[in-house]
């Protein structure tokens, strides 16, 4: 076949297309390599400088993590000094404590401390049964049982659901009602406060002692005949400033006389207080000092004997102030005035106020529960029933009173509140003063307040038992007759912290290990902190410890518990009187103050003329000196306290087994606010 005439062109026209073809694509290589290079530099550009952000960035965070390892080191290492600090501690106070402390506690130690002994022997046993998942799928008798261990298990499973678990149900209910009716007293007892408050409620005075301004003074037949007392024991530290300020009383000193009633037994101390009477005696007080070689019948004792000197008939009315208070000036001027017109009056009863209530934790949460007692309960129970219990000290008596229901008298370590309830049987009223203050001093450390606690609750449970029929006796209506019994003595002084230790120390850890019983978490949350709420409303600058008032509260019902039982069965040192230990918080400026002013009054009344205040001053550093000297404190262990630590984080552990949320945190903070209590790391801490 022959070519067709086209075919030479055709192939040329092919070439000369394929050789086109060729150079474009050679072309369009170089363009996309000139690219590439274009792009590449750009991006070398970008790159170099992301490295050095990247070296930048990852210096910062290795600098970092530095100071995060710093802060993680330097933690851990707080934790591990204090750890060993409170392990020393603890080891010195295990040391320094002495086993003749613990005498009168060891029977209930001993009931706690098999407690506690239990509680662990039946941790290990849930938590065995808890690994071999018996908590899912219990063991029963009538099944097959591996081995022996599964048998007591699952023995144990029907004992506590049949025997152990009802009665503690049953007890739990009971405390439950008691716990209820307590808050709905505490709830009534709010509500009349409130009351009070709104209606501008208080007691009246029908006369105020006034300056006669026609006779260039004051009219002296206007002045009833007034005897201060002050009872005091080996009070070092305070013996100055109470003497002071009662001896700068705003009263014609005509018609006053001080006692001053020193049981101490350190002949120094006698030395010091009759120095400080003979100082005052010649600035023209009249004071005198009473010391008892017999010292029985402790604080009722020496005020009974004080009350049958010949020359207390000549006087009216009798003021009581222990050894740490110090009234104002125009003490006398405000609460002597309510006797007037009122031949039914027995006792005028002021607040305390503390100088002291902001130096510690313990202080603090001291003030919150005296701060609800005088605003709430001795305000409303003045007020609605003319009765409350006399606290001891500022006070004013009227001493036909006293006399009218039998005096003073030594058969309870709680003889302010023994004479109270006597007069009230007898027909007397009282008045209680809130807006009248005396400055008084809490105790810091834990020791102290812990003596002062059992004094205060072991006395009242001594008192129910001997006037219990003199109660029903009296010729007082049956309301008074209830209200004493019901609500002043059981509910009050033995329900209360009865109720309080078995609740939240004994059932609440049991149910733990029998969780047949329940104690609902309205109970251990919502109720508590609702009376907690309610106890802080008079103090409410308080209000950010009231969880530590709730636990610490808590934690002071073994005490209270303990001393209610030995008071009502009269068991251990119920009738032991310890006299609680003060510190003069305010004696050094509230000394200098006195000394600067103490003679002013006298000189602008025109009874004594200024003295110098060189012997002031030197009564000053007489009273630093003595400080030196005082017997040296430390710190101890509390047996107890710590025994019940270990049984509630014992239950905590084993709350977690059974994934109870609030049980477990209620219990953790709970042992350990005891573990805190139990080594004194509250309050005063002597190094």
């Amino acid at each position: 076949m022959s070519p067709s005439p086209n075919y030479e062109f055709q192939e040329w026209w092919n070439k000369q297309r394929a050789s086109d073809h060729n150079e474009l694509l050679s072309s369009s290589e170089t363009s996309s390599v000139l690219t590439v290079d274009i792009r590449s530099a750009s991006t070398a550009a970008a790159a170099s400088v992301s490295e050095k952000d990247r070296t930048r960035s990852a210096r910062q965070l290795s600098w970092i993590y530095l100071l995060k390892v710093h802060q993680i080191a330097h933690f851990l290492a707080f934790i591990t000094n204090g750890f060993i600090t409170l392990i020393r501690t603890a080891k010195r106070r295990v040391s320094s404590s002495s086993s003749s402390s613990y005498r009168s506690e060891s029977r209930f130690y001993k009931i706690i401390k098999l407690f506690l002994l239990m509680s662990i022997v039946l941790l290990v046993f849930e938590l065995i049964a808890y690994f071999k998942g018996w908590h899912f799928s219990p063991p029963t008798l009538e099944s097959e049982v591996e081995d022996l261990v599964e048998y007591i298990y699952a023995k144990w499973l029907r004992i506590r659901a049949n025997y152990l678990a009802p009665p503690l149900q049953s007890l739990t209910n009971a405390c439950i009602v008691l716990f209820m009716i307590q808050s709905v007293d505490r709830l009534v007892l709010v509500l009349g406060c409130f009351y009070i408050k709104f209606r501008g409620l208080r007691p009246e005075a029908e006369m105020e002692f006034m300056e006669d301004a026609e006779n260039g003074g004051v009219n002296l037949e206007d002045y009833p005949m007034v005897m201060v007392q002050i009872p005091m024991c080996n009070e070092r530290e305070v013996y100055q400033q109470s003497i002071a300020a009662v001896c700068i009383q705003d009263w014609p000193r005509e018609r006053m006389l001080v006692q001053i009633l020193d049981d101490s037994d350190d002949t120094d101390v006698q030395a010091l207080i009759k120095a400080e009477v003979h100082k005052w005696q010649q600035k023209g007080v009249h004071i005198i000092y009473i010391h008892r070689l017999v010292r029985t019948g402790y604080k009722a004792g020496n005020l009974k004997s004080a009350m049958h000197r010949d020359y207390v008939k000549d006087y009216e009315f009798v003021a009581i102030f222990d050894a740490d208070f110090q009234p104002a000036s125009d003490f006398l001027k405000k609460t002597i005035p309510y006797f007037k017109g009122k031949d039914d009056l027995a006792l005028v009863q002021t607040r305390w106020s503390f100088v002291n209530k902001d130096e510690n934790l313990l202080t603090r949460l001291q003030n919150i529960n005296l701060a609800f007692h005088f605003e709430v309960e001795q305000q409303v129970n003045g007020w609605f029933i003319n009765f409350f219990g006399f606290n001891g000290t500022a006070g004013v008596w009227r001493i036909k009173a006293l006399e009218d229901c039998g005096g003073w008298l030594e058969r309870t370590t709680v003889e302010d509140m023994d004479i109270a309830v006597r007069a009230h049987l007898y027909g007397w009223k009282f008045i209680y003063l809130n807006d009248v203050k005396c400055l008084c001093e809490l105790p810091e450390s834990y020791e102290a307040y812990k003596k002062q606690q059992h004094r205060w609750h072991s006395g009242p449970m001594q008192l129910f038992r001997l006037c219990f029929v003199d109660i029903l006796r009296s010729k007082v209506s049956w309301v008074k007759k209830a209200n004493l019994i019901f609500l002043f003595f059981l509910l009050r002084k033995l329900i209360l912290p009865f109720y309080s230790f078995t609740l939240f120390c004994i059932i609440l850890p049991l149910t733990m290990f029998l969780p047949e019983a329940q104690l609902p978490f309205w109970v251990v949350c919502y109720i508590p902190g609702l009376v907690s709420i309610l106890n802080i409303l008079p103090s409410p600058r308080s209000f950010p410890f009231i969880v530590p008032y709730l636990l610490f509260e808590n934690t002071m019902s073994v005490t209270k518990f303990n001393a209610m039982v030995s008071g009502l069965f009269q068991l251990g040192s119920s009738y032991e009187w310890i006299v609680t230990k003060k510190l003069g918080r305010s004696s050094e400026a509230d000394l200098v103050a006195m000394v600067e002013n103490e003679s002013a009054p006298l000189v602008e009344s025109g009874w004594v003329h200024r003295s110098s205040s060189e012997s002031g001053l030197a009564e000053l550093n007489k009273l630093e000196m003595t400080k030196k000297t005082r017997k040296k404190r430390r710190n101890r262990l509390y047996r107890k306290e710590l025994a019940l630590a270990f049984i509630l984080l014992t239950a905590s552990m084993r709350s977690l087994l059974s994934a109870q949320g609030i049980h477990f945190y209620f219990l953790l903070f709970q042992g350990i606010t005891f573990l805190v209590v139990g080594l004194d790391l509250i309050g005063e801490q002597v190094s």
